[in-house]
């Protein structure tokens, strides 16, 4: 199946999930190509950007288990990898 890169917003209104965002993270570390973290501290959120290149199905599977953690939002974008 063929690459993609993506980016994935992550959104952390829960602090207690932070550690469980991080481990699926390290997870995925191999397709992990850069990471952004903002502490908005003002309004009691974590904003995680990062940039993966890995199968779509990869990508789904990370962005499908990022979303499903309570206190978590994470949306993908996706474009097909030009060689």
């Amino acid at each position: 199946m063929e690459e993609r890169i993506a980016i994935i917003g992550i959104f952390i209104t829960d602090q207690e999930a932070a550690e469980k965002v991080n481990r699926l993270l390290h997870e995925y570390s191999d397709c992990i190509i850069g990471r952004m973290g903002i502490p908005f501290r003002e309004r009691s959120i974590n904003i995680i950007s990062i940039i993966v290149c890995a199968t779509q199905d990869r990508i789904s599977a990370l962005s499908g288990r990022l979303g499903r953690m309570e206190g978590i939002t994470a949306k993908a974008m996706q474009t097909q990898v030009k060689n």
